[in-house]
């Protein structure tokens, strides 16, 4: 996904079983942080920094959606045992087809590779980041992205 365009519409539900639908966030910057594996070691310490720092990845101004490839019931699990709040949205049927839509899947792994889009108030995304598996986000490069959206 290139930055410029408009971002890919999904509906994927939630670690609660709650549909959630991208467009539905119009109005508001949206972060969206694909990531391998839930309980996977960089995956837990990128998803605890978040929850660290969750007022600045979710307020009235912005929103934070999670993405990984993993089953509901896994990402409640997973949501459950370490505190995280903000939506872990599943992408487990039709596997990774939001994943792929957004050019992130790892066939070969059948996960989400470890990417990242800023997606502005408009539905256009505005800012990407590809990281390698084993190598965690920036995620103070996201929020300096998020306080130069109008």
């Amino acid at each position: 996904m290139e930055t410029g365009h408009p971002a890919p519409d999904f509906e994927l539900r939630d670690q609660h079983g709650q549909p959630v639908r991208l467009s539905s966030y119009r109005g508001k910057a949206v972060v969206l942080m694909f990531y391998p594996y839930a309980f996977s070691r960089v995956c837990t310490g990128e998803l605890h920094e978040v929850r660290e720092q969750q007022p600045a990845f979710e307020s009235d101004r912005v929103q934070l959606l999670a993405v990984s490839c993993d089953p509901m019931f896994t990402l409640r699990a997973f949501a459950d045992r370490d505190g995280l709040t903000f939506p872990l949205l599943s992408d487990f049927w039709p596997h990774g087809a939001v994943a792929a839509a957004y050019g992130v899947f790892d066939e070969v792994n059948g996960c989400a590779r470890r990417s990242s889009f800023v997606i502005d108030r408009a539905g256009v995304v505005r800012w990407s980041v590809h990281n390698a598996m084993p190598e965690a986000r920036d995620l103070a490069e996201q929020l300096r992205v998020l306080d130069t959206l109008p």
